[in-house]
């Protein structure tokens, strides 16, 4: 009963604002610029995915930013399930877009996280997640305020101190029963509405209950550029493991009609003889991402006196290997494989094959390579008796090795 519940409480990620304070970048709104190396959203969607207990995932965005954020999906440490829907003109309208999506999704709650909240933990998610399932309606994360607060005249001069006593500073997720926080939505849209700052005050607006929980000072909206370059001074000062994997695999060739290398198959006069498809190419990087991990080699994993990998495409191989690198924190950083063969040509195929490897792995195009020399006639790779292949995989943990 307990996972049904978890698996029931959905998030929202609202990432469809232009982030006009953080000022211009080539790299687009703040949510997309780099901090650690990787995206504000890649970091956003990694902690709700690292918390395990997020049911469906809505992730709303400015309809120009469909490229920016596939290309942080690929800075992900998961390859996370996500649904993507286009935001309004305004973040509440952006939210409502979210909710209605979902609502489809039939989630039975909803946490509504700005995207630019990277440094969101466990633990806070957890208090969110326990006041819902204890019944409560809305929840509200938020800090006691610590500043002194002062009003002022529109000239700029104090008008008076403002007692700090029983005010907080409201964070996200903003936590809510689903179809509670969706009808307030929708009421307010009707009524004309477009002012509130955010979702506990439509909540409110509405009749609901908010109940506090303890936010976190760690939870922090990036909104300034100073913001996010302190968020990528914090990032940078954490522990970078940063470890190489080589993988080497060598296939005989027999008689056939082609050969599978980095999954495209070539045609030839002859075949690559193996328990699986044989594609040296992959088998040899599969070995190399496992190599970053300690996680053994390919035999370990699909041994072939199993005969489920009779035939097997070996990019299964290659994808199992590099969801352990993600599982363990990791970050596919490059990827580079040399094949030795004579024949057949390599070079009229090897832009197939280095996207064959980006969608195998989920990195950019760049950050694959694939080389190949010959033997210069010299041993049994001259004399075309088989294909060797020797692979070196980087892989950045950010956090430290998990």
């Amino acid at each position: 009963m307990q996972r049904e519940r978890e698996l029931s409480c959905g998030v929202v990620i609202v990432a469809a604002g232009r982030g006009e304070r953080a000022g211009a970048s080539t790299e687009g709104p703040k949510q997309y610029r780099r901090i650690g190396g990787r995206p504000v959203i890649a970091w956003t969607i990694d902690a709700v995915s690292d918390w395990g207990k997020a049911g469906p995932v809505v992730v709303v965005i400015h309809p120009d930013d469909v490229t920016l954020l596939d290309s942080a999906l690929l800075a992900c440490r998961l390859r996370p399930d996500i649904t993507i829907v286009h935001g309004g003109a305004t973040r509440q309208a952006s939210v409502l877009a979210g909710l209605r999506a979902l609502a489809d999704l039939g989630a039975a709650y909803a946490l509504i996280q700005d995207g630019v909240r990277p440094f969101i933990e466990p633990d806070l998610l957890n208090r969110c997640l326990d006041k819902l399932t204890a019944g409560f309606n809305a929840v509200l994360p938020a800090i006691p305020v610590t500043d002194t607060l002062k009003r002022a005249y529109a000239s700029g001069d104090v008008l008076e101190t403002v007692s700090r006593d029983r005010l907080f500073a409201a964070q996200t997720p903003q936590c809510f029963a689903l179809p509670d926080i969706l009808k307030a939505h929708e009421a307010a849209a009707i009524s004309g509405r477009s002012d509130f700052t955010d979702d506990a005050s439509i909540a409110e607006w509405a009749g609901l209950p908010v109940a506090l929980v303890e936010g976190s000072a760690d939870n922090v909206k990036l909104t300034t550029r100073q913001d996010l370059a302190m968020a990528d001074e914090k990032l940078n000062g954490r522990t970078i493991d940063v470890r190489t994997g080589n993988g080497y695999d060598v296939h005989q060739l027999v008689p056939g009609d082609g050969v599978t290398l980095c999954g495209i198959f070539l045609p030839h006069d002859q075949s690559l003889l193996g328990h699986s498809d044989a594609d040296v190419a992959l088998h040899a990087l599969t070995d190399a991402l496992l190599a970053t991990c300690g996680a053994g080699d390919i035999g370990d994993h699909f041994p072939p006196s199993d005969n489920r990998w009779k035939g097997a495409a070996s990019r299964i191989f290659l994808e199992h290997a590099a969801g352990i690198v993600r599982e363990h924190g990791g970050v596919v950083m490059n990827a580079d494989i040399s094949l030795i063969a004579e024949a057949p040509k390599i070079g009229p195929h090897r832009e197939a094959m280095r996207q064959a490897l980006s969608d195998m792995l989920g990195i950019s195009l760049d950050r694959c390579s694939v080389k190949a020399t010959t033997n210069e006639k010299i041993g049994f790779v001259g004399r075309r008796e088989g294909i060797a292949a020797i692979a070196t995989a980087t892989v950045s943990f950010p956090g430290g090795f998990q």
